[in-house]
């Protein structure tokens, strides 16, 4: 299995590292903020926290109008209440058919929301600074 001869040792190369003089940027320090889960990353987590819970509300509040106040806009208009649409009421029209589409529209309202928020977060997080 042998040569014959030795093996010559393995050629060593130096390495030298430059001094790295960059200061760190407020991005990266917002991310060493977030990451080490100090005060002021947890003040940016909770203002995003805070924006995604106003916008549920905000949401919230429009599914309870728009659904929730369909009662009351049939007690104050009875005649309303009574109308029918190729035979069926109004009422159960606007409960059982409509009410799906404009929930998923305010279900993809909030999703392109959020999801702006989050963006608009990352983009803070990641910003240079100026």
């Amino acid at each position: 299995m042998g040569t014959g001869g030795a093996v010559p040792p393995p050629r060593r190369s130096r390495i030298v590292l430059a001094e790295i003089t960059r200061q760190d940027t407020r991005a990266e320090r917002t991310r060493a903020e977030l990451a080490q889960q100090t005060q002021v990353g947890e003040a940016l987590v909770r203002g995003l926290v805070r924006a995604q819970l106003a916008l549920a509300l905000r949401l919230s509040l429009v599914v309870a109008i728009g659904l929730g106040g369909l009662p009351w806009l049939f007690a104050i208009a009875p005649a309303l209440g009574r109308t029918t649409i190729a035979g069926v009421n109004l009422p159960w029209l606007l409960l059982g058919v409509a009410s799906f589409p404009f929930l998923i529209a305010v279900g993809w309202a909030y999703v392109r929301l959020a999801e702006r928020n989050e963006q608009d977060f990352t983009d803070l997080v990641q910003r240079p600074e100026r």
